[in-house]
């Protein structure tokens, strides 16, 4: 009994374990979010190397972006969902674990399928990584100028990713090999890995709920089918078979996808979200947008590498500007919100988008720096930062606390899931029009084209945008969505300005 009670005491005398500091718990959070941003962007100066070294056609190069963008986005909201349900320090662990896995995979690869498998277990580890980042960082941070000031942090960090994903690839690539661009998440991951297992606290808000598994495969599935389906236009033409089927039956998943979501009770994208117009709207523009935006980099850096004959950290440096536009539109655009409302800015940002890839298109084979890759480029990316952040704070801003979380995913999901099926097609115009010609002449033309129709895109988007977006400026009238439940996502950094407009 003695012994008992010393043990006992001895028990209520341990020190409770000390929370972490807010600071660290913030920099981890924002870590696991720079490599997932980065990884979008980082290589695509390396694919020119990839494709010489792995034999890699065209519809193969294309592949190694759309296989991480399309697992990225057909599972971050199950990602989400997961995070409420098991954990978000958990999910966390587990996204972290396989994107430094899927990367080790990828920079040893030796065949060009080995590495489309790794970019898509890359994606679907980005997936289930991504949502906790957030909410880990505003379940620690107190409401108030606080999280405001994280919220910000891990804005600019994830901005910061995508601009430097140029510049790091070229210097790893020019320095090492084209397989640094993954190998460098192994130790970078590896770290963040250890420090986050020791020092990142545990929550979750997912009672009663459940994960549609089935809702996440087959969007992923069909989306990734579709995508299959546009690149084989390339080879075989839109009426061959090998076209018809997988189009056919990319469509026939999404279908299946939607009914699904309407009969589920815990749908992983429920429906009735987008019966208010700001929502279903906002998501419309933000997709037809993301289509045209998207494949900026990928042609860009393809120009100024097969055309230009820049070198890979050349080409990285050559897009700095437009990357450090991307950012100062983005930072800007909540200041004109308030005066001109989400509307106007996103029509402003749009045209603005689209006169320089307009510009763009009047690229040559000579292509001048200033005239054909800085100032069009600065032009195309202002217009995207100006454009994305009001569509994200108009979807988000009448949306329910419950639902708010779900809509912002929702957007971001838009955003994505129209880059991958844009560079799809994006891929399939260049190619038809270049034909089987490699010169530098031949290639400018398929990837002035391309240009070309992104500008017609986007200007179809300005009048959508101009006719459907709610007018006046973003409130935060909470909108009862049904079905609808508890969202995994904290306030969002979009949410964060809709609430100050």
């Amino acid at each position: 009994m003695t012994v008992m009670l010393e043990a006992t005491d001895a028990t209520r005398r341990l020190p409770a374990r000390t929370p972490p500091p807010t600071w660290l718990v913030v920099a981890l959070a924002c870590a696991g979010q720079f490599l997932v941003v980065l990884d979008v962007s980082v290589v695509n100066v390396a694919l020119p190397s990839m494709r010489t070294d792995l034999g890699l056609s065209a519809q193969g190069l294309q592949w190694v972006v759309n296989g991480y963008a399309i697992a990225f986005a057909g599972f971050m909201l199950l990602g989400g969902r997961a995070g409420d349900l098991y954990g978000r320090k958990l999910m966390f662990l587990v996204g972290l674990g396989l994107f430094t896995l899927a990367s080790l995979g990828g920079g040893l690869a030796q065949e060009g399928p080995e590495l489309l498998i790794a970019r898509a277990v890359q994606g679907l580890g980005a997936a289930v990584l991504a949502p906790s980042t957030l909410t880990i960082l505003t379940a620690a941070v107190p409401e108030g100028a606080a999280r405001a000031r994280a919220i910000a942090t891990w804005t600019a960090v994830g901005a910061g990713g995508g601009a430097a994903g140029g510049l790091v690839g070229g210097l790893l690539v020019d320095a090492l090999s084209w397989r640094w661009v993954l190998l460098i998440n192994v130790p970078v991951g590896a770290v963040v890995l250890v420090c986050s297992l020791r020092w990142l606290p545990e929550s979750r808000n997912g009672a009663g709920r459940r994960l549609d598994l089935p809702g996440a495969v087959l969007v992923t599935s069909g989306l990734a089918t579709l995508a299959y389906g546009i690149s084989q236009t390339e080879a075989a033409g839109w009426t061959a078979a090998a076209t018809l089927l997988p189009l056919a039956a990319g469509l026939a998943l999404i279908g299946l996808f939607l009914l699904v979501e309407a009969r589920t009770t815990a749908p992983l994208m429920p429906l009735g979200l987008f019966r208010a117009r700001a929502v279903s709207s906002a998501n419309a523009a933000m997709f037809l947008s993301g289509s045209a935006m998207f494949c900026m980099w990928y042609f860009m850096t393809l120009y100024a590498q097969n055309v230009l004959g820049y070198s890979p950290l050349e080409a990285g440096l050559a897009l700095i500007p437009s990357s450090l536009a991307v950012l100062i539109g983005s930072k800007s655009a909540p200041r004109f919100l308030p005066r001109f409302g989400a509307r106007a800015v996103a029509v402003t940002g749009t045209l603005i988008a689209a006169s320089g890839f307009a510009w763009q298109s009047a690229m040559t084979p000579r292509g001048d720096y200033l005239t054909e890759i800085m100032f069009p480029g600065v032009l195309m990316m202002l217009g995207a930062g100006l454009t994305a952040t009001p569509l994200a704070a108009l979807a988000t801003s009448r949306a329910a606390p419950g639902e708010a979380g779900l809509v912002s995913g929702l957007i971001n999901t838009s955003r994505t899931m129209g880059g991958s099926l844009g560079l799809a097609v994006m891929s399939t115009i260049a190619a038809a029009r270049t034909g089987s010609s490699t010169t530098g002449q031949a290639m400018t033309e398929g990837y002035a084209l391309v240009f070309r129709t992104s500008a017609g895109v986007l200007l179809a988007g300005v009048v959508l945008m101009a006719l459907w977006l709610p007018g006046g400026r973003t409130r935060s009238t909470p909108t009862k969505v049904t079905p609808a439940e508890p969202t995994s996502a904290e306030p969002t950094s979009t949410e964060a300005t809709s609430r100050e407009v």
